[in-house]
């Protein structure tokens, strides 16, 4: 039987510290906190297990997300991973993703996750420039990535990504290549840069209310961004997505799911699922999740069934963001079903959206407006 590949995202909602920019539904780790909640997501895998989603899909991706997944104990995420093995048809060349902060980790704990078959990391790098972190709110040190990547390929590590943030408090676009330079010495195979954002909420963004931290420059981020692009580039990275860049063979499989149209099912507090036209999230709270699942309820909170001409709708939108762009037939028969003939020409003749042969994709310029493309086609 043919089964559709499925991505499976795991959100761990713990971290040893929250830093001032983040706005992802997290808490403080605490021990008894995390066990609970480790038998709860195991839980909730097994139940969805029980459904038909176990026996028409095939995992493709893996990918513990958060919150910092190596808050949990090597023993706590074998336990995890036995089950979704176990439940789920895995294949064999699966992807598993594990995203980790740098100053968490040691080799000791590196070396077993590559034996349990973790065989990507994450670190959340932030920037390589130690001036950068207070202002943000976030701890350690540019010297803690160093190491962290060192013990990762010690470990068996062999593809590993490195998470930056550009338009920070006080940097400038020559710090912000300083910071790239350190990354490329490193040698990581993928690297993801991340223009800040204000979330609502997030001690940042009282911080800039209050005067005391400077918004990020919207201008100086375009440099910023533009300033990767040749960087990377010249250093042998393909940007495949508006914020990411891999090495040749190592474009992250679990990540693609969200620019193609794939299927990926979300666990864990505040998760999110996309998994045959229906759109569905689970509750973004730790103590109603674990509730839930102790009765053996799913927590599946708010759920969106998308008709066919909208399941286009949100191939198209998302799919601009890769840098190969889409099939210019599917973004025409948008524009059509939705009456936005007239925007796409906007578009096209503001030098936002470009053809280049048989697709269209987002220009340069359009890459820098993303999100103002996709409200105006969504």
């Amino acid at each position: 039987m043919s089964r559709t590949p499925l991505g499976l995202y795991l959100h761990i909602p713990f971290c040893r510290h929250r830093c001032d920019f983040c706005g992802f539904f997290l808490e403080i780790y605490r021990d008894g906190r995390a066990r609970t909640f480790v038998e709860s997501l195991r839980r909730e895998v097994r139940l969805y297990g029980a459904q038909d989603l176990a026996a028409t899909h095939s995992i493709q991706s893996i990918y513990f997300g958060g919150g910092t997944p190596t808050t949990l104990s090597p023993d706590q995420l074998e336990s995890i991973l036995t089950d979704i093995q176990t439940t789920f048809v895995v294949i064999p060349d699966v992807e598993i993703s594990i995203e980790a902060h740098p100053a968490t980790v040691s080799e000791r704990d590196l070396t077993r996750l590559v034996q349990l078959g973790f065989n990507r990391i994450s670190f959340g790098a932030e920037s390589m420039d130690d001036g950068d972190f207070s202002p943000i709110g976030r701890p350690g040190a540019s010297q803690d990535t160093i190491h962290a990547v060192a013990m990762a390929r010690a470990a068996g590590f062999a593809n590993i990504n490195l998470d930056l943030m550009y338009g920070l408090p006080g940097q400038t676009v020559e710090t912000w290549q300083h910071s790239l330079e350190r990354v490329v010495q490193l040698d990581p195979t993928h690297i993801s840069c991340y223009a800040l954002t204000i979330e609502e909420g997030t001690k940042l963004a009282q911080n800039i209310n209050r005067q005391v931290t400077t918004a990020p420059d919207e201008a100086r981020q375009v440099e910023m961004d533009e300033a990767a692009e040749v960087l990377l580039q010249r250093a042998g990275y393909q940007r495949y997505e508006i914020s990411n860049y891999a090495k040749p063979g190592h474009l992250c499989t679990h990540n693609l799911l969200y620019w193609t149209d794939g299927a990926y099912l979300g666990l864990g507090p505040s998760a999110q699922s996309y998994v045959n036209g229906s759109r569905f999230g689970n509750v973004a709270d730790l103590t109603a999740y674990n509730d839930g699942l102790r009765e053996n309820r799913l927590p599946a909170q708010t759920r969106t069934e998308l008709s066919v001409p909208e399941q286009r709708r949100d191939a198209v939108v998302f799919g601009l963001r890769l840098i190969q762009g889409i099939p210019t037939h599917a973004l025409e028969t948008h524009a059509l079903h939705y009456g936005y003939r007239e925007t796409l020409m906007g578009l096209r003749a503001q030098e936002l959206i470009e053809e280049d042969g048989m697709r269209s994709r987002l220009t340069a310029k359009g890459r820098r407006y993303a999100d103002a493309v996709a409200e105006k086609l969504f």
